[in-house]
């Protein structure tokens, strides 16, 4: 492999794991989310942590529903 390329059966496999299991990939990526938002919550404000996580939300659910261009 050259680069940061992911080897298409590796990617396959990737795809199958988060399709079987959707609540392990949100717990995975949200963990760290909320993680970011208390302490942004904590250090700037309430309304800065709920503009971060509504853009973390939009971009997320963009990214899984825009459609691959290969």
């Amino acid at each position: 492999m050259t680069g940061k390329e992911l080897d298409p059966d590796r990617a396959r496999a990737a795809r199958d794991v988060a399709r079987m299991h959707p609540t392990m990939v949100a717990l995975v990526l949200g963990v760290p989310t909320a993680a970011a938002a208390a302490l942004v919550w904590w250090l700037v404000g309430p309304g800065t942590a709920v503009l971060m996580v509504l853009a973390a939300v939009l971009f997320g659910g963009w990214t899984m529903l825009r459609k691959r261009k290969h």
